[in-house]
């Protein structure tokens, strides 16, 4: 089994559904296998919400089909119970051919064209009952039509579709691999390997004119392996890395590559690559067949293109390779021949055990292909074995042949394969409508005349051909040959054994080709057409998951279409005859649809397709008896029809009944009246079968105004031979004539004319054809719209010689040939046409004289409708003139541009090209208004909309002024009003008079737009002497487009004006001033008042609503909490050894349990037990601090990695920090010794903090973790009661000033209902996915995600193992939903730019919401990085916050005082007190009446090395201790929640938590606290509780002091403990290797001290031996 690109990714499954869907006549199948089946994607015209789109919604998409008035079509699918009729509808109007219950192709049962006959069927619409609207719920979804579903869009041009049962649609474009859903949804993005950023290209590629070979940098894309054990895998190449090919797993595209090669495939964008894998003989894994184009002439190698294969590499073509190695082997390989120039490989497919790669030689300097397309085969092997090569000829019908090959496509089952080939176009070779064709070849003929004989590549049997080495030629199935102007891709499968294709082409059209048991085409139908006319893909994919659709990618979009348009056919006869085998006619209801949208009722097969015959169409026939009665019989393919009657169309009364039993036929008799009453003009005919009814209609009023028999017979009248009339069937006429001439009129019908095969027509042998000589020049206009065109004129000679011109179109080959009939001979020269309207396509025209030979007269291009893109300028002044520009596409088939204004339609001279329309704006001055006027174009009769042209007044011109430039040249600035014209050089003439009515054109420089005036510049130059023209200039014209005026000079006042009004207007100037100022003054005295009293009001508001939280708030602590999460002893001691190194955890968390204790190094073997020398570590620690380059950090370094090195040696470390401890002593004794152990400046000092947290990590964790923990968790619970700003994190209620919100909101509490989906399927459903939530409505939404997202993490545990950032929330609004986000489109942007968050205010959520919480499908991404461009709560100082707030807070944040919320500070201690006690006293406790051995033994021997030194002070000892216990340990642990368990500490909470540290140690200092009251808060907010915690810190202390001291045989036991606990935790070895090199950094000075230091000669040569170690191992580079 195999992969092959789009067409073959598909064969097998699709083989397998083909088989299983076909089945016979009446049966279950389906209608197709190869293609996709519909989506259910709603249909235009439908009445549900576009709401609701593909998968969701099918039952309220069914109910909503009542809206409207659409009952009729909505209850065509509902089974009826039989019964009588209801009340009959009114009779439509006289003529009016009505056929509700068969669609027109615009949705289900929406039909307004033609049916059977004059009369309409419709479904029975009375009161709807309880149970028919059951059974509308539970109807299907309607069909989709082609354009239901919007397209996805890259950024970049596709370059590779596939599609795959499990992972969806794929698609490369750009850099990027997309994956969407089957309805184009998008899923995920990810970038290729090695390319950084977005999906752009890494550079530009313009493309080639077609048909030349496209450019891209996605050269594979092939999923592989479905269903297997392994899963799926995806197989993808790119130009970039060399030619690089990953490998990854088809369900988790978002991960790292399983396996990775560079040169597997062309690492060119113009190179070509076509790929293949295939499971290997004997299931030896997945091979990977590749043929590329490794190697291009320099000339075409893009600039910055990484292509550097070896030269072995160079002549390579084709490679075999195994998937789960990409590993080439030397018999991997086929070579091109020398000579034989570049390769093109287009596509490649297994077929019988064989891998095929169609191609074809081209020339990249020449943009040429020399040769004719040819195919290579090769074995499905593990090694590349040539099987031999064809050639394809696919030229007939072009004179030059078709060389290049753009398409390919295998439909395995009937084994044939299709191409699409073109002929070059370019040049002096200009496009023709045979151009391109579509050539079906048999694959057992393929395969039987290939030759082993190599003319491109390199086999073992060359040398045995000799000079003959050209392929076999293979000619294609002349039938199903389909010739066209522009195709480019195709794609086929089989449905009930037809061959059906589809076709792309270069105008985006996609064709649909139906081939019969013959194998001879048909006319291609169009279903579907691209809006922009993009060229489609060269890849059609089809949908794997439903037959009913097909992927249609073109330039950088991805469309999903429906395979067939059955709702154009709008009767059975017609669904049938149109032989599409995807369509069928549904009883049920009544239209032409899939087979899957035909709902079966009972069991009972309701659905004909095409292999049924037409005469089991249901069909009434109404026929006259006899002379006293007509028959009215329901005709068709039927097995019960159990009620039967006729009624009048507009009363109630029945004409006939029939109730009938199985297998009874279905008619009854009417006794024909005397005369034809108005019971008798239109009747409705009732029909119920066994499990579907339906009524029709049938108007005969207008059957008197239809004069031939035909026509009357199609209208279900009656034609009466012997009257020669046609008449309503209850009129009096003999029944013989009656049944006979119906017959004979139906017999008679003009069959429809048969396909035609070329341009030659039949000649008259009457005619001599040298009699006449006839010459065609030319036809104007070579191209026209799909309308058609009614003055085609033709150029030639002799017209007037011929009594019989026709006019031959020839377009695409299997469809007929137009014959059109002159319209009007002109002259001798010049003769009309009138075309009718055709589809878009070329045509080949010919002239046909009197029968004669047709004379060839050029092609004739039938191009869409044109269309508007843009116009400028926008706007232009009433009097018109001005040059108007339209931009768009097809101009060049535009009758006349007409402008709509008012009541009347005028037409504009035009200048036209393909995409560009220049007229003169009209003149609108006398026109009454002056609104605007619509442009038009006319094609044909048919007016298209282009756009809106606005008229505004007439330019106001104000002055203008001259001013000299040297003395040659005069410069002229012309002043006129602002105004939004977009005047340009073009538009405007400007002539300046002087002297005598003397005048000089002035040109045009630029226009200046100005705050008040517009300036325009223009200049005289080339001027003898500008002094005269400067002197007595006197005005100048001005012509823009109809308007010219005349512009006066600027007026220069004179000095006697200015000394008379200058006093006036100081006086005024002074008074108004003094005015002002006084109203002013008062004014601003009022609103400070105003002011004064707000600032009053609300200091007396927060002050009692402090008092008031203060002594009624109580926060609900919840005492339990879950387990608590500690960090594992690991982690524990790497964050506290290197709280500001994180970059070494990862180095010691190396699996030890998994090292063989045996494989430890020599050189770090000897380290080890060097540093277990007592002495010469004491004397390396000592010299290391003597040096000045060795800093605190390195200290602090090299104590934690000795911590490390010696963790399961505890008893010796702790002797090495006593040796310490009293060599600080020594040193801090001579200066003060209050201040030993109070910084980390030596190695001591963090080793004791470290040796610390070691001992005391099981009492940290069994007796303070928790109530530290609820400390922690209680903080956060009374931040988060009140408001806090998202952006500062800043908060109402806290510990810390610093931290104060205080310019705080008005905020309330909301209550939510969260509901969260069930995300995995196999989850436990007592899992509570709905959860009550309270938030604030000033919180933003990530603010209310995460205490929505906290509280189901405490009520249930983990959130189905999702994050924060991979969930959404969304406002439940009715049966809709509002994704709630931060930023939005409805975000408020302060006038200074700044971006206010949205709030849950902001989506104004009341009390009792529901909000759904969902998972985020792809691309998901940390929440939003704030900048200084948004705000939340602390808006920026503007009058925007006035805006914001509304005048209920007006000025209100301008008068906040920060020390109004200070009581909120006390409140937050208030709520925390009891669980800060309780933490406090669980550190100072005694459990048992014992303590800590750790701290014990350090007292004990603090207390003793006092005794030894003679310290009588018991202050020294007491701040001793202090510094070595609560400030070296216990202050790092409270500020440090995070280092004990798995918890994120947010800036705000490190800010309490310092409040609380800062109060602790407090609690231990011997110094008496003298607080004012301008002391800083955090010091005031302790104060009162401070002496007692000293008292008990006091007691703490002397109940240590006061208990049996240890003995040196219980210490050692408890080390040795836990150096046994800690045990293979961590990485000795790096530790050691870390020592080593601050040793060999100092080897020199660590060296000189053991010399001089006597008994340290031992260690002196082991450190030598050491550094020989390591020396010798860095040369074998080992490290």
């Amino acid at each position: 089994m195999g992969q092959a690109g789009a067409c073959g990714a598909a064969r097998s499954r699709v083989a397998k559904r083909r088989r299983r869907a076909w089945r016979p006549r009446g049966g279950r199948g389906r209608a197709g296998s190869g293609v996709p089946q519909p989506g259910g994607a709603a249909a235009p015209g439908h009445c549900p919400s576009p709401h609701l789109s593909a998968g969701r919604g099918h039952r309220a998409a069914a109910a909503a089909r009542l809206c409207d008035g659409k009952m009729k079509e909505a209850t065509s699918a509902a089974p009826q119970i039989p019964g009588p009729p209801p009340s009959s509808p009114p009779p439509p109007p006289p003529g009016l051919a009505e056929a509700r219950g068969e669609g027109d192709g615009r949705g289900a049962g929406r039909g307004r064209g033609p049916g059977p006959g004059p009369g309409a069927a419709h479904f029975h619409n009375g009161s709807v009952n309880p149970l028919l609207l059951l059974l509308l719920l539970l109807l299907p979804p309607p069909p989709a039509a082609p354009e239901g579903a919007p397209p996805w869009r890259s950024e970049q041009a596709i370059g590779a579709l596939a599609a795959s049962r499990g992972a969806g649609v794929l698609v490369a474009s750009g850099s990027c691999l997309h994956q969407l859903s089957p309805t184009l949804r998008a899923q995920r993005a990810r970038l290729h390997g090695l390319q950084p950023g977005n999906c752009s290209a890494p550079l530009a590629l313009a493309p080639p004119a077609r048909p030349r070979p496209p450019a891209g940098f996605s050269k594979l894309l092939l999923p592989y392996g479905e269903g297997g054990a392994a899963g799926g895998r995806l197989l993808t190449g790119w130009t970039f890395d060399f030619g690089a090919c990953e490998v990854r797993a088809l369900g988790n595209l978002s991960g790292g590559a399983l396996l990775r090669r560079r040169e597997v495939v062309s690492c060119h964008p113009r190179g070509s690559t076509a790929g293949a894998v295939y499971r290997a003989p004997g299931g030896r894994g997945w091979y990977l067949a590749v043929a590329a184009t490794y190697e291009l002439p320099p000339a075409q190698v893009l600039p910055g293109s990484q292509c550097q294969l070896a030269a072995s590499d160079a002549d390579v073509a084709i490679t075999v390779q195994n998937t789960e190695r990409l590993f080439l082997e030397e018999d991997g390989r086929l070579k091109l021949l020398r000579g034989a120039g570049s390769l093109y490989f287009v596509d490649a497919f297994l077929w019988n055990r064989s891998v095929y790669f169609p191609y074809y030689p081209y020339d990249y300097a020449r943009g040429a292909a020399p040769r004719a397309p040819a195919m290579v085969r090769i074995a499905q092997s593990t090694r590349v074995d040539f099987q031999g090569q064809v050639a394809l000829a696919c030229g007939r019908g072009h004179p030059d042949g078709r060389r290049l090959l753009l398409s390919s496509c295998l439909l395995e089952p009937p084994g044939l394969w299709a191409g699409v080939f073109s002929a070059a176009v370019g040049g002096a070779r200009r496009r023709s409508p045979a151009t391109t064709a579509l050539c079906l070849f048999r694959m057992s003929e393929i395969q039987a005349r290939a030759r082993t004989c190599g003319s491109d590549f390199q086999t073992l049997d060359n040398h045995n051909c000799g000079k003959d080495t050209e392929p076999n030629a293979v000619q294609p199935i002349e039938s199903s040959t389909v010739i066209h102007s522009d195709l480019t891709s195709v794609y086929g499968t089989v449905v009930l054994n037809r061959t059906v294709l589809f076709l792309g082409t270069g105008n985006g059209q996609l064709l649909k080709v139906i081939l019969d048991e013959n194998l001879t085409s048909n006319c291609p139908e169009v279903i579907y057409e691209i809006k922009e006319e993009t060229p489609v893909f060269h890849k059609l994919v089809p949908d794997p998951e439903n037959n009913a659709y097909i992927y249609l990618a073109s330039g950088k979009e991805v469309r999903r279409i429906r395979v067939a348009n059955c709702n154009s056919h709008h009767s059975c006869v017609a669904c049938l005859t149109a032989m599409d085998p995807h369509c069928g006619w549904c009883h049920s209801l009544q239209r032409c649809t899939f087979q899957d949208d035909c709902k079966q009722v009972d069991n009972i097969q309701t659905w004909l397709n095409i292999s049924s015959r037409t005469q089991e169409c249901s069909q009434i026939q109404i026929i006259r008896s006899s002379h006293s009665q007509t028959s009215v019989s329901v005709l068709g393919n039927f097995t019960k029809c159990l009620w039967h009657s006729v009624t009048p169309a507009s009363t109630k009364k029945d004409l006939c009944q029939h109730k009938g039993q199985s297998q009874d036929s279905c008619s009854c008799n009417i006794k024909n009246p005397k005369t034809v009453d108005k019971d008798f003009l239109a009747i409705s005919v009732w029909v119920t079968y066994d499990s579907w009814n339906f009524t029709r209609i049938f108007n005969f009023t207008n059957c008197s105004s239809l004069r031939e028999c035909s026509v009357c017979v199609d209208a279900t009248c009656a034609w009466c031979e012997n009257e020669n009339k046609c008449i309503n069937p209850f009129t009096a006429c003999d029944p013989m004539d009656y049944r006979k001439n119906q017959n004979v009129c139906r017999a008679s019908r003009k069959p429809p004319l048969s396909r035609g095969g070329g341009l030659q027509a039949k000649k008259n042998p009457k005619i001599n054809p040298d009699s006449q000589v006839f010459s065609i020049q030319s036809i104007m206009p070579e191209k026209v719209s799909t309308l058609g065109k009614s003055d085609m004129i033709v150029i030639g000679t002799n017209f007037t010689q011929a009594s019989n011109i026709s006019m031959i179109l020839k377009g695409t080959s299997t469809c007929d040939q137009d014959v059109i009939h002159v319209y009007q001979v002109l002259n001798d020269t010049h003769m009309k046409f009138s075309l009718p309207s055709s589809r878009k396509e070329m045509k080949d025209v010919c002239i046909q004289f009197d029968g004669s030979d047709c004379f060839p007269a050029g092609t004739l291009s039938f191009v869409a409708l044109p269309l508007c893109s843009s116009i400028f300028p926008l706007t232009t002044w009433i009097s018109g003139g001005q040059n108007i520009t339209i931009e768009g596409r097809n101009f060049d088939v535009i009758d006349s541009l007409i402008i709509s204004h008012e009541v009347k339609d005028f037409s504009v001279l035009k200048e036209c090209t393909e995409t560009q329309c220049n007229f003169l704006a009209p003149n609108l001055k006398s026109s009454k208004s002056r609104s605007n006027v619509n442009v038009k174009m006319k094609v044909q009769d048919v007016l298209l909309d282009c756009s809106t042209l606005r008229y505004h007044d007439d330019p106001q011109f104000t002055g203008y002024r001259v001013d000299p430039l040297g003395l040659t040249e005069l410069e002229v600035k012309i002043q006129k009003e602002n105004d939004n014209f977009n005047i340009s050089k073009h538009d405007i003439e400007m002539t300046l008079f002087y002297g005598e009515n003397e005048q000089q054109n002035c040109s045009f420089e630029n226009i200046t737009r100005g705050q008040d005036l517009t300036t325009i510049l223009c200049k005289i130059k080339g001027l003898s002497s500008n002094s005269d023209i400067f002197a007595s200039s006197k005005k100048v014209r001005v012509r823009l487009g109809n308007l010219e005026l005349y512009v006066e000079q600027e007026s220069v006042p004179s000095t006697w004006y200015f000394l008379i009004v200058l006093p006036v207007l100081l006086v005024t100037v002074i008074f108004v001033a003094v005015v002002v100022t006084r109203y002013k003054s008062k004014e601003l005295s009022r609103k400070q008042s105003q002011q004064l009293e707000l600032l009053e009001s609300e200091l007396r508001k927060e002050i009692r609503d402090g008092f008031a939280e203060l002594q009624m708030d109580k926060l609900d602590v919840v005492d339990s909490f879950g387990t608590v999460p500690f960090l594992d002893y690991k982690h524990f001691a790497l964050r506290t050894f290197f709280p500001e190194s994180g970059g070494f955890t990862h180095i010691f968390t190396e699996d030890m349990h998994s090292r063989d204790p045996g494989d430890k190094n020599e050189s770090l073997t000897a380290l080890d037990a060097l540093i277990c020398n007592k002495s010469f570590l004491v004397t390396v620690i000592h010299t290391l601090e003597k040096q000045k380059s060795f800093s605190v950090k390195d200290r602090c370094l090299f104590a934690s990695f000795l911590t490390i090195a010696l963790q399961t040696k505890l008893v010796y470390l702790t002797s090495i920090l006593e040796v310490l401890t009293r060599d600080l002593m020594e040193q801090s004794s001579n200066m003060q010794p209050k201040l030993m152990l109070r910084r980390t400046e030596s190695v001591v000092e963090k080793l004791l903090t470290n040796w610390m947290s070691v001992c005391l990590s099981g009492f940290l964790r069994e007796t303070v973790g928790e109530p530290f923990y609820l400390l922690v968790t209680t903080l956060n619970q009374k931040i988060n009661k009140g408001p806090v700003d998202v952006i500062t994190s800043k908060a109402l209620y806290t510990l810390n000033e610093d931290w104060l919100l205080w310019q705080v909101p008005e905020f309330s509490t909301v209550a939510l209902n969260a509901v969260f989906e069930k995300i995995p399927e196999n989850e436990s459903a007592d899992v509570c996915r709905s959860i009550a939530v309270n938030v604030l409505d000033c919180d933003t939404i990530g603010q209310a995600k995460e205490k929505i997202f906290q509280a189901f993490l405490s009520k249930n545990g983990s959130l189905y193992g999702l994050q924060i950032n991979e969930i959404g929330l969304e406002l439940q609004l009715g049966t809709r939903q509002k994704e709630l986000l931060d930023i939005d489109s409805s975000s408020v942007i302060l006038e200074d730019g700044i971006t206010k968050l949205n709030t849950i205010g902001h989506y104004e959520i009341s009390n009792g919401s529901t909000i759904n919480v969902f998972k985020k499908l792809s691309n998901f991404t940390s929440d939003v990085e704030y900048s200084e461009h948004h705000c939340h709560l602390i808006l920026p100082d503007s009058e925007a916050f006035q805006d914001v707030q509304g005048k209920r807070h007006r000025g209100k944040h301008k008068f906040k005082v920060k020390e109004m919320y200070l009581t909120k500070l006390l409140s937050t201690k208030v709520a925390i007190h009891s669980v800060l006690e309780k933490l406090f006293r669980s550190i100072w406790s005694l459990p048992n009446s014992k303590a800590p051995f750790a701290i014990k033994y350090f007292f004990d021997f603090l207390d003793a090395q006092a005794e030894n030194k003679k310290i009588t002070d018991p202050d020294v000892v007491h701040i001793w201790k202090t510094n070595s216990l609560p400030l070296r340990f216990w202050v790092n642990i409270l500020k440090n929640p995070q280092f004990v368990f798995d918890i994120k500490k947010t800036p705000h909470i490190d800010s309490c938590l310092s409040v609380i540290a800062q109060a602790f140690m407090d609690a231990f200092s011997l110094a008496e606290q003298q607080l004012g009251k301008e002391a800083p808060t955090n010091k005031l907010l302790y104060a009162k509780d401070i002496p007692n915690y000293k008292e008990e810190v006091k007691a703490y202390y002397k109940a240590i002091r006061d208990l049996p001291p240890l003995s040196s045989l219980e210490m050692e036991e408890f080390l040795t403990q836990e150096s046994k606990k800690h045990e293979n935790e961590f990485n000795e070895e790096v530790a050691l290797t870390e020592i080593y090199k601050y040793i060999v950094k100092y080897f020199d000075e660590i060296l000189n001290k053991l010399e001089r230091e006597r008994g340290l000669e031992d260690a002196q040569k082991q450190l030598l031996h050491v550094k020989v170690l390591f020396d010798e191992k860095k040369k074998c580079k080992w490290v």
